[in-house]
């Protein structure tokens, strides 16, 4: 009781001082483009192993690229650590993967499948633009602390 008083108080003080809900933590959801290095299941949910890179695109990627020693156009994936985050996956985040129907389009398709695709197989058959696994296009990871909210193929001319 006297914690949800003082809890209360903070709230009603820091509202006076002006102080901005921004300044609680960060974003509810984080997005990230990485690589996938591995989906396995565990439990009722999957374990990702991810490895973070920066998507940027601009005056940012020509700048970055030239000074990595590499040439940009309309972006530039920089990826200098190739560190690797643990996110827990449930079975139901939506997941769409980068698909040839003869325009290049995005496919929805469950975690489980996602995984096998990671595997270098393709249970379903479908006309991957990537053959034989997932692992050269990067993925957009949402998060919320340490859960996958979606993952999102990112397609790459």
């Amino acid at each position: 009781m006297i914690a949800a008083v003082l809890g209360a108080a903070l709230l009603v003080a820091a509202a006076a001082w002006g102080v901005s809900s921004a300044l609680r933590g960060p974003p509810q959801t984080i997005a990230q483009f990485g690589y996938i290095k591995s989906l396995t299941p565990s439990g009722k949910s999957y374990v990702l192993r991810f490895d973070p890179a920066l998507w940027l695109e601009g005056s940012t990627a020509r700048r970055a690229a030239r000074e990595d020693g590499q040439e940009a156009f309309d972006y530039y994936i920089r990826n200098p650590e190739h560190s690797l985050l643990t996110y827990k996956v449930p079975r139901k985040v939506p997941v769409t993967v980068v698909t040839v129907h003869g325009p290049v389009t995005s496919t929805r398709i469950t975690v489980a499948e996602l995984a096998q695709i990671v595997k270098g197989r393709n249970p379903r058959h479908r006309p991957l633009i990537e053959r034989g696994s997932a692992r050269h296009l990067g993925y957009w990871v949402r998060t919320r602390i340490d859960t996958v909210r979606s993952i999102d193929q990112q397609y790459q001319p």
